[in-house]
């Protein structure tokens, strides 16, 4: 079953997505690092699509945030739509994949969290979700096997492996469809290896994923 986004032009296909569905904690180095439990079932939110920045754009510092982290990760770009869909199908919603960076306003969530309130301005800020052009699905056959690494100012901070994922992509686009029916153009973020930390206005943060893509954002306020 080919995924009907084909026909597009997939490289702009931020500007006709309906949502961002991010998932949380799914790397257990990344939950440790933070101090959080390792969540049995998938931790979902959601970011606007007035998220996306592409190169050349910058990302900005929202305001009144003082701790802003950098989260590296692959995209699962959704070629059709689907509710209710079984995992060995999961795959044939797929139209590809991007690198995506899920810019996270630490202090904002902390408090959040601590309140029992929702991460929408922690996560779903202007610029909070920058993206590499398309990738085909052709060009990434296993997607489970992916370096995903991030560099600050030249210094290596993140360097992980979907492969450490502990929910796997068809398990998440059968779990997610089971709630929210996803849509063409719907990007899922998959979550972020080890390693985040603070960036500041005037650092440049370029990130990779295998041999395929590479991208480069800088930081403002």
């Amino acid at each position: 079953m080919a995924a009907k986004m084909s026909g597009r032009d997939l490289k702009k296909f931020a500007e006709f997505g309906r949502k961002i569905v991010g998932v949380g904690r799914n790397y257990r180095d990344h939950a440790k690092e933070l101090g959080n439990s390792v969540p049995d079932t998938p931790l979902l939110f959601l970011k606007p699509s007035t998220a996306y920045i592409h190169e050349g754009q910058k990302i900005k510092i929202p305001s009144g945030c003082s701790d802003l982290h950098h989260e590296v990760e692959l995209g699962v770009v959704i070629g059709q739509n689907g509710t209710n869909i079984e995992q060995n199908q999961a795959m044939d919603h797929v139209a590809g994949y991007v690198l995506a960076l899920d810019m996270t306003a630490r202090d904002f969530q902390r408090d959040a969290s601590k309140k029992g309130q929702p991460w929408l301005l922690a996560k779903g800020f202007d610029t909070s979700c920058p993206i590499s052009d398309f990738i085909p699905k052709e060009k990434l056959p296993n997607p489970d096997n992916v370096r995903l690494w991030l560099k600050t100012d030249g210094a290596m901070k993140q360097d992980g492996n979907t492969k450490d994922m502990i929910f796997k992509i068809p398990y998440l686009i059968s779990y997610i469809s089971n709630i929210v029916t996803l849509e063409e153009g719907d990007l899922i973020l998959t979550g972020t290896p080890a390693g985040v930390s603070t960036v500041t206005a005037g650092q440049q943060i370029t990130a990779g994923l295998n041999e395929i893509v590479e991208m480069s954002f800088s930081v403002s306020n």
